[in-house]
């Protein structure tokens, strides 16, 4: 039987890209409760029914969630009873919630079936001989989230009030939380390394619970049409390994102006040749390569013209009200001439990578690292500092097979003076960036967006730059090499570039990937309206100053793209091309024409 969840808030398939046919979507009304002493074990909440209710996934910071108390909540519970489907019989059950901010613990009928330390990535609960199909079970949740505490907190205020560019909290679920069949012996996410070159897609499907004699077989399709099947033993190794030649007249790689994507269908077989795991997939065929100072996908050079991107709502926070919302953000830049975004300081919802798959919209992926103090003495900060490479390594693991991400970005803005001296700061950052490298030698990484490099082969070497005046802006990038390795934190703050931050500046591909943020909103009071250097004092200042500092980055060669700050307001920061609610601030049709100068051929092969 089919499950509808099409009367569930955020009812849509939470994994796109790894997709199984039965599931059952627990968003809806939990019991909740808030915790704030953190006692709550102590005083019986595991046991007892919850004062309040909540609705899943929205956080309790939110309006969408029905609590909307924004105050520091350091612990909050969550209950609910569920039946588990009869037809489910004979199959392990697994529990999965795909994101829960920041430390959770996880009961099930009593029985502790899980912990997890991050606030940004999936986890998953094994319910064997726990749950029982035609069985009603009740999960228990409670989120520790102590966000004055040093952890990964991205742009979340650790003050009470927001300020500058630090926005509301999110604390507890935030993303669907979900049930699902498997059965004992099942397939785990697939990675899927497109192979360009080789006109292929390799294919590495962990493995679970191998029994002698089992095969994986894979099939793919073009538009409904099988074009190459491939089998292989699975019962080896802990995961079968394959590689999916595609015909020479079915090569069609995935691209920006044509986001073209194969399906593939995945079967797991026993001894006997009968179907134990099915999944159904996609994949796009992309490669990106660095020639000189140049970036390019499938050999081809296109100016990466991206955006900031936050990823907040006004009434969702963290979580997109919607699965159109997520789209709905994607068509908005792609209207205001952007072809690709950085993801700032979140681990975006995996549905929004799904829908930048489909649109062709390129994406650098980050961490969102922002909370710790990693320059001051070690106590209690080695703890979050090992645990940026674990949430890390969970978030490339999710989204590694996604065509749509071009770039890997794990730190952002981590000033700290270069001296002869190596600090927790330098073995944080190469060890981010040599764990990004061993999960992917596929897309270039970038070691730490803004500025202290530390990383000397860093793929790419970028700069934050805010100075509003169109002229110094570009003597401020007159010579790479000169100002790269001074990359001083927003030098229109500074006058000028006077404090050396990173290793020397090796020539690698070069861009400007933070400026603008040009403060703009003549409805929001000024007293509680930010944003970057002097307010334009027309909405023609606004537009000259605009297609100024683009046209300083669009027309110099060493550049291979800019991200502009950017997408929409958030909260106070009154910066966005769009409102904070996703409504038009300017004329579209000249901030496009703005961004498309002759230097910014859009692909151009090289």
């Amino acid at each position: 039987m089919k499950i509808d969840h099409t009367n569930i808030s955020r009812g849509e398939y939470p994994r796109p890209q790894f997709v199984r046919d039965r599931w059952l979507c627990l968003n809806g009304v939990w019991q909740f409760e808030i915790d704030g002493g953190d006692s709550g074990l102590e005083r019986g909440l595991k046991d007892r029914a919850l004062s309040d209710r909540i609705v899943v996934p929205f956080c309790p910071e939110s309006e969408l969630s029905g609590i909307n108390n924004r105050d520091f909540l350091n612990a909050v519970w969550y209950r609910r009873t569920v039946k588990i489907p009869p037809e489910w019989a004979g199959q392990r059950v697994l529990l999965h919630f795909q994101a829960v901010d920041y430390d959770a613990t996880v009961w099930v009928n009593g029985v502790e079936v899980g912990r997890h330390r991050g606030g940004f990535t999936p986890f998953t609960c094994d319910l064997n001989e726990v749950a029982r199909a035609d069985e009603e079970i009740t999960i228990v949740l409670r989120a520790r989230d102590r966000h004055r505490a040093p952890q990964p907190l991205g742009k979340q205020s650790q003050r009470f009030h927001l300020h500058d560019c630090l926005y509301t909290r999110t604390t507890g679920i935030w993303q669907t939380v979900w049930l699902e069949p498997v059965p004992q012996t099942y397939m785990k996410r697939p990675r899927i390394t497109p192979d360009l070159a080789g006109s292929a897609f390799h294919l590495d499907v962990p493995l679970i619970g191998t029994r002698a004699g089992g095969s994986l077989r894979a099939t793919l399709l073009d538009r409904g049409k099988a074009i190459a099947v491939k089998s292989v033993r699975a019962d080896l190794s802990m995961s079968a390994r394959l590689i999916l030649p595609i015909p020479l007249d079915h090569i069609r790689p995935w691209m920006p102006a044509d986001p073209f994507l194969y399906d593939l269908s995945i079967g797991l077989f026993d001894e006997a040749d009968r179907l134990v795991d099915s999944l159904q997939c996609y994949a796009g065929l992309r490669s990106v390569a660095i020639d000189g100072m140049a970036v390019k996908v499938n050999g081809k050079t296109i100016f990466q013209r991206l955006v900031l991107d936050q990823g907040y709502y006004p009434d969702g926070i963290l979580t997109a009200p919607t699965d159109q919302s997520l789209k709905r953000d994607i068509e908005l830049s792609l209207a205001a001439g952007f072809n690709g975004a950085r993801l700032h300081q979140k681990v975006f919802e995996e549905r929004f990578l799904y829908w930048a798959d489909r649109l062709g919209y390129l994406c650098w992926g980050e961490f969102a690292d922002w909370g710790s103090d990693m320059h001051g003495p070690p106590g209690d900060n080695h703890q979050h500092r090992s645990t940026y490479i674990t949430q890390w390594l969970e978030a490339i693991e999710r989204d590694y097979s996604h065509p749509c991400i071009v770039g890997w970005c794990p730190l952002n803005e981590t000033p700290q003076i270069l001296t002869d001296q190596i600090t927790a700061l330098d073995d944080v950052t190469r060890g981010m960036f040599l764990a990004t490298k061993a999960m992917d030698t596929s897309r270039p990484v970038l070691d730490v967006s803004g500025y202290s490099h530390r990383v000397s082969e860093t793929d790419v070497y970028d700069s934050h730059d805010y100075e509003q005046d169109p002229s110094k802006f570009a003597a401020n990038h007159a010579g790479l090499a000169r100002a790269a390795p001074l990359a001083n934190p927003h030098p229109n703050d500074q006058g000028k570039q006077t404090v050396e931050y990173s290793t020397p500046y090796r020539g690698q591909p070069y861009f400007v990937s933070e400026f603008g943020g040009i403060w703009w909103n003549p409805n929001a009071g000024a007293e509680w309206s930010w944003g970057y250097g002097t307010r334009p004092t027309s909405i023609e200042e606004f537009y000259v100053r605009f297609e100024r500092l683009c046209s300083v980055l669009l027309g110099d060669q060493n550049m291979f793209g800019y991200c502009y700050t950017q997408l929409t307001d958030v909260y106070q920061e009154q910066n966005g091309i769009y409102t904070f609610q996703r409504e038009t601030k300017f004329d579209m049709a000249r901030i496009r024409a703005a961004q498309a100068t002759p230097a910014a051929i859009e692909e151009k092969s090289t």
